[in-house]
Formats: structure tokens, sequence, C-alpha cells
């Protein structure tokens, strides 16, 4: 690739994800201005004027732009400043020390997302340093509220200042780490992402004393009837366009794996038999596939009594749920009260949490094909494949204002898929150096092919 990161750039950008890692920016509650701040800080002695916009106070989003000519499309390089919690008691550093140590960068947001923000902007540095003629804005958001659905980041910009956002192209987190297939890697770009209901079922009772129980009705035995019933939910099984698309990618990496495959879209019914037999050679593989083919819900948060010797009259759940793209949120929900209903519907009370509908990008645009050429040319003979991710991410927000989005954190393998990915929102999550090097170079390439 024509740009070299040299030694001080790697030493530089290492310090800047550990840094940014040590502003503990935990979502609740978030306090994303004081990281804000701090990359501000670091833009501004490189150059670059930036804003920041709180939505409410302590959620602040940082912007900036580069202006091109305006003789290319505008590109959004997006990503979020909070993370999710971490328990220093799991881990084997301090999740927000930003520990640098054999070759890895320590602490929560490593990979979710801060690695990404070092990443984008880095690459709007070495645009900058080396005077490279932009056809097109180059714009960079550090948002707000991601992990908490966004309202506060992403979603609050773009209702109230989309003039400074908005990009008709955008490139975010949720794709571009690599697994290796046959001895050939893969590298999966977002395209597509389910969709979110997160919803609470209140059960309602009669209390009484413990010692009674014939004398009450109680609300925790009733809301465990809810949990046994939704475990044996069988949502249909469909295979949306991008998740055929990226299975007909692996089989022409690895031919033997057409059989299992083929087996796979020729028997929806049959599907978790076939991944459990496909597991048994090719665990990350069916685990890869496995929640992307039908509706998966999960519950996150249970609370009920108050007493040890008191019948509780109300206990509450919440659920995770994700639904296919092409399919109706607000139908699902509806499907899942019917199918609950014989527990009784006076005595069962919903509440939306946050709803969106799933979302996808067309691959047939100039970003996409930008993309898979670098990539082909920083890693030789590697296959680029879209990809449905199961989370959500800001870019829906985006795609629902006709923007083009693509998640895109180049990462070459350097532990099994299933184990890296169990580091994101888990323990000991990092990112290596290396791939946080090679990533800046493989971003910055893409920038200015695209925008030059």
């Amino acid at each position: 690739m024509s740009i070299q990161i040299q030694t001080p750039i790697q030493n530089e950008i290492t310090q800047l994800l550990s840094k940014l890692i040590n502003i503990n920016t935990t979502n609740p509650p978030g306090n994303e201005t004081p990281a804000a701040h701090y990359l501000a800080e670091y833009l501004t002695k490189n150059d670059i004027p930036s804003e920041i916009i709180e939505s409410t106070p302590n959620r602040g989003n940082l912007i900036t732009r580069l202006k091109g000519t305006g003789e290319k499309p505008n590109l959004l390089l997006l990503s979020h400043l909070d993370v999710v919690a971490a328990n220093p008691a799991e881990w084997t550093t301090n999740p927000f020390a930003g520990t640098i140590k054999d070759g890895f960068i320590y602490g929560r947001g490593a990979i979710d997302m801060k690695g990404m923000t070092a990443i984008e902007v880095m690459t709007l540095k070495l645009l900058k340093q080396n005077n490279i003629p932009l056809k097109g804005d180059l714009v960079l958001a550090a948002t707000a509220d991601e992990e908490q659905g966004g309202e506060k980041g992403a979603g609050y910009l773009l209702r109230n200042h989309k003039d400074k956002i908005w990009c008709p192209y955008v490139i975010n987190e949720g794709g571009g780490t690599a697994f290796p297939q046959n001895g050939q890697n893969i590298y999966p770009i977002q395209t597509a992402e389910k969709g979110i209901l997160w919803f609470k079922i209140k059960t309602k009772g009669t209390p009484g004393h413990g010692s009674t129980p014939n004398m009450a009705d109680n609300a925790i035995t009733r809301m465990n009837s809810v949990l046994t019933k939704l475990a044996t939910y069988q949502p249909p099984t469909i295979y949306v366009p991008t998740l055929k698309e990226f299975l007909d990618h692996i089989i022409q990496t690895n031919p033997a794996l057409k059989n299992p495959i083929d087996q796979l879209i020729a028997n929806p019914h049959k599907s978790d038999l076939i991944l459990n037999e496909l597991a048994q050679t090719h665990k990350a593989l069916a685990e890869e596939i496995r929640p992307r083919i039908k509706t998966t819900l999960t519950p996150t948060i249970i609370h009920g009594g108050q007493k040890e010797n008191i019948i509780p009259s109300e206990c509450e759940a919440t659920f995770d749920c994700r639904v296919l793209p092409g399919q109706n949120v607000d139908a699902t929900l509806d499907s899942l009260k019917v199918y609950l209903s014989e527990l009784g519907d006076d005595k069962l009370f919903y509440e939306i949490i946050q709803i969106h509908n799933g979302n996808e990008s067309p691959t047939q645009t100039p970003l996409y094909e930008t993309i898979t050429s670098v990539l082909q040319q920083a890693d030789p003979g590697c296959r680029v494949t879209p990809t449905l991710t199961t989370g959500g991410t800001d870019s829906r927000f985006f795609r629902e204002t006709g923007s083009v989005c693509y998640g895109f954190h180049p990462v070459q393998p350097e532990e099994p898929n299933d184990e890296y990915e169990k580091r994101m929102h888990g323990i000991d999550e990092r990112l290596s150096i290396a791939n946080l090097v090679w990533g800046t170079s493989v971003l910055y390439e893409t920038v200015k092919m695209f925008l030059t």
C-alpha cells in the first residue's frame, strides 16, 4: 500500500487509544464530553478545528470536517464514545486503564469502539498532514449514547444538526473483522443489520403471606410461565439476500462447505439441526449463521418481590428481541402477545423501550468497490462479502435518512473469531497494536481513493 505507518505514528495512535480508554464513558450515564474534549484538543494540535455539541449536560458529540472541492459525494467517518459497563474484578487488567502489554491495548472500548475512533481520527490527521486534495468533504463524528440506542448521540444530531453531520456515504462499526476460511481471509462488510425490539413484560398477581401461597397469586410464578413458554418460541427461518450472498462467498472460498450450506438453504425447517451438525467441524461459522436466519429473543433483566415473606403482586422482565430486515418489528411484538395470550391477557402488560426495523444498504456503490479494492491490495487473495449483523448500530439513523452505510473496522485475525467477539462487551477486551496500525493504513487508503 502507498502509505507506510512509521514508528512515531504507531506510538502516537497507541497512546491516543490508551488515553481515550482511560476516560471512563460507561453508559449509563455516558459522560462522553471529557472524551470529546480530549479528541478536540488532539485535533486542534493538528490544525483541525472541531466542535462539541451536547444533547444534554455531559453527553458530548464531537464533529469535524475536512473540506473538499464538491466534485465527489461527502463521506462520514462515524464512531461512538460511550462504552458498556465492565467489572474490574473479572478482568486481568483495569478495564479503564488503557493498559499496553504484549502488543495489545487492553480496556473497555478497545474494540467497541474507541479503537475505530482512534483509527478514524488518525486517518483524518494523516490526510491533512499529507495535503491530500479531497474532492468531497470528509466529516468525522464521534458521538454519545450508541450503547443505549443513540437517541442522545447520532439520533439527536440528525434531528437537530443534520446539516453538520449528514453525508450520502457513511463508514461505521459492525464489520471488517476478517475470518479465515480454507487458508483465505474473508472480510465481512456490514451492509445490513437486524431490527431492535427492546420491551418489558410485567406480570400482575395478588399479594399475600409467603407461608400461605394458596391464598395469593404469585407474579413471579406467572413470569416463570412466561419465560418457559418463550423458551419454546420457534420463529420461522428466513434467508435474507445479504445472508445468501455471504454464504455464496463462503462456498466459493471453501467448496467443501457447499453441501451443508446447500442443505441449509433447501431445508429452512431443519436449520437448527443442520447448524448443529456443521458446528461439529466449523463451530465459528455455524454460530455466525445461527442468529442471522431468524428472530432472536433474549431475557436480559428481571425484577420481582420486596420481602422474604411477601408474595409479590408484580414481576418485570426485560427482553432483547432482534428481527430480520424485511420483517416488521411491530408485527413481531403482536405475534408474541398472541403466543403468550393463554397465560392471561389481563395479567400481562407490555412496555416498549426501543424499536427500530432492520435496515440494509446496497453493495453496488463506488464506496463498496473502493473498500473491496483496498482490502485486496492490503491482503492479496482475500475475499470481501456483505454481511448482516445481529446487533444494532447508529447506521440505522443514517440509512433511514437515505445514506449508504457500511460497517468497516479493518481487523486481521489473531485468534479464533468467536474468542475475539467474546471480548466485545466481555472480559479483557483488547485490540492489537498491529491491527490498530494496519486498520489505519487500510482506512486511510480507502478514504483517499474514494475522495480523490
